[in-house]
């Protein structure tokens, strides 16, 4: 999934296409998500549907993970073992393949009420905001879909019990015969800092605590893979800085606060030493050919 990650960004930066996943999706076919998609299609309410898929997607797909709550309403999302801040297009195409899968199943405009996403804002994203119908929030501890009680109800036009049946008994036989894998201990500490830090709050015994973890045993994981926490953090810093100075929307103050610096200074300092440039000197140098939004503190 690592790849496919890179893959899409480095696609997306040679077609200069900020929105390449939401894109992506209003062409897909969903047929193509196999049995999926036909455990979905044939249940019989929304509220339904969303739950079948929230069950089974890790079965699917190794490197993703749904939560429904009992409603059929709130949809989460997570990712297994892969760092979630390294993503914008993937999470982008998931999300509006499955409001089109919603809409063409209840054969209604049914729209959610919140759709949230983990990564920031990007000068496209009001496209996406115009096509869902609602104002998509970004930057949030989480990826996440819901809708109205009302909308959970709703039934679905392709409804088939007798094929639903069929389907949840294969789902749950794979369900019980998948072996536990285990993931990388970075990636989860990664998924972890990334809501973290804008509030400065991306500290090991927080971390720690959000795993379900001691401090020692986190430390001790993360060793056990090559690592320590401040060298994550680090570096996680570091390849965030680069993807927001990419954005000429975000000033330089503004990525500071995003990446966990009190002040704008410090930042510069850090970036001089990731790069050696100031985040001026890379705008001025990248792809983005954007001046800075604020003035180079010293």
């Amino acid at each position: 999934m690592r790849k496919q990650l890179r893959f899409l960004a480095l696609a997306a930066d040679e077609l200069r296409d900020d929105l390449l996943g939401f894109h992506l999706a209003q062409s897909f076919e969903p047929r193509e998500l196999g049995l999926l998609y036909y455990v979905h299609a044939s249940s019989a309410t929304l509220g339904e549907a969303l739950s079948r898929v929230a069950r089974y997607s890790s079965v699917a797909h190794e490197g993703l993970t749904m939560r429904c709550d009992r409603g059929g309403v709130k949809l989460e999302i997570a990712y297994v073992g892969v760092p979630r801040h390294v993503d914008r297009h993937q999470m982008e195409w998931l999300v509006t393949v499955l409001i089109r899968i919603c809409r063409e199943l209840t054969r209604t405009s049914v729209c959610p009420v919140r759709v949230a996403f983990a990564h920031p804002r990007c000068a496209a994203s009001q496209a996406l905001e115009q096509t869902l119908a609602h104002a998509v929030e970004f930057g949030c501890d989480r990826d996440l879909l819901e809708f109205s009680a009302a909308a959970s109800s709703l039934p679905l036009a392709s409804a088939d019990p007798y094929l639903n049946e069929c389907l949840v008994r294969y789902w749950e036989d794979a369900l019980a015969g998948r072996a536990r894998r285990q993931h990388s201990m970075r990636a989860a500490v990664e998924n972890v800092v990334l809501p973290l830090l804008p509030h400065g709050n991306a500290r090991a015994g927080r971390v720690a605590e959000a795993l379900g973890l001691s401090t020692r045993t986190l430390t001790r994981r993360l060793a056990a893979e090559g690592v320590t926490f401040a060298e994550v953090l680090d570096e996680m810093r570091a390849e965030l800085a680069l993807r927001y100075l990419a954005d000429p929307t975000l000033s330089v103050s503004h990525i500071a606060w995003l990446l966990g610096f009190k002040e704008a200074s410090a930042f510069t300092h850090a970036f001089r030493r990731w790069t050696g440039k100031t985040p001026s000197e890379q705008r001025a140098a990248g792809s983005t050919g954007g001046a800075p939004l604020d003035p180079e503190p010293a």
